[in-house]
C-alpha cells in the first residue's frame, strides 16, 4: 500500500483579508502575518469606501493589489514606508 503523499487542507498562503478598520487605517491579515497599512502613509486609501479597500488581492508573494482603486503595495513597502518617500499627495 503507497501512503498519499498530498496534504489536504486550505492554502493558507494565498489568503488576504481586512480584519479590521479605524479612523488611522486598517489591518491586513497575510502570510500569516498582519500588516496595518496608516491613512498617513498611504493617503490614497483615505477616501475609499470600504468596500473598495475590502477588495484585496494577493499577487505573488509579496505583493498587493486593490484593483478598484488601481494600488499596488509589497510588503517591504507596507512595512518601512520611510524608504518610500511619497512623489504626490492627494
Amino acid at each position: 500500500m503507497r501512503p498519499n503523499l498530498q496534504k489536504r487542507g486550505k492554502n493558507i498562503s494565498k489568503v488576504v483579508e481586512i480584519v479590521n478598520m479605524s479612523q488611522f487605517g486598517f489591518w491586513l491579515y497575510a502570510l500569516e502575518r498582519e500588516f496595518f497599512i496608516s491613512f498617513s502613509n498611504f493617503p490614497w486609501f483615505r477616501d475609499a469606501t470600504i468596500n473598495q479597500i475590502y477588495n484585496v488581492e494577493l499577487q505573488g508573494l509579496k505583493h498587493f493589489h486593490w484593483p478598484e482603486l488601481d494600488i499596488d503595495l509589497d510588503v517591504d513597502r507596507i512595512e518601512y514606508p520611510e524608504r518610500y518617500p511619497l512623489i504626490s499627495k492627494i
